[in-house]
């Protein structure tokens, strides 16, 4: 039996797609369905167009528990991040101990937190002058960015980057290493 994946996503859906992608005719992982909290999201007419279901939450289905009970009936083993903006409830964390799964645009515990995500992230990284930025893969706590570490990659910033740029170099490292990073952590042994 595969171990079903759910990917919460607000935004374009990159990253999701490009999981989905990864996993479309593995042996032993699936991605189950897109878990999304903007109805005008770019992701759900992606994920539509890739045969994989949507489901559209509020936050008050987030907090209430409606959502991790559409988990548990729609038999999710893990749930992995992509782009997704809200603070994950406690109840869902518990039910879901080491199974949650984040990628953030930078290497945290630099530029995280409440407010750093998508270009923000890379206009913070560009105005400090930074030399190098990357990606940060981690498991999800109670606060934004704050899990136990999985992996990290980094990119060098050049003297003319922008946060369009670095934006770009991000993805790149997005795209090669989040849907390696995500197998191998659920097929470790004693993950399933």
């Amino acid at each position: 039996m595969s171990i079903r994946i759910g990917i919460f996503a607000s935004g374009n859906g990159s990253n999701a797609i490009n999981l989905n992608s990864h996993f479309d005719q593995h042996p032993e992982i699936e991605i189950s369905k897109v878990y999304c909290n903007n109805p005008m999201a770019g992701v759900i007419t992606k994920a539509f167009s890739n045969n994989i279901p949507v489901q559209v939450f509020t936050k008050r289905q987030l907090n209430n528990g409606h959502v991790l009970e559409q988990l548990k009936r729609d038999q999710i083993d893990v749930i992995v991040l992509a782009g997704f903006l809200w603070l994950v409830p406690e109840d869902l964390i518990k039910s879901f101990p080491s199974r949650i799964i984040n990628i953030h645009p930078a290497l945290l515990p630099h530029y995280g937190g409440k407010g750093m995500y998508g270009m923000r992230v890379h206009e913070a990284v560009v105005q400090n002058q930074e030399k190098e930025s990357g990606i940060t893969i981690h498991l999800v706590d109670e606060e934004y960015d704050n899990g136990d570490h999985l992996f990290q990659a980094s990119v060098s910033l050049s003297n003319n980057e922008t946060p369009e740029s670095l934006a770009a170099k991000i993805h790149e490292l997005e795209y090669q290493h989040f849907p390696v990073v995500v197998e191998n952590y659920v097929l470790r042994p004693g993950q399933q």
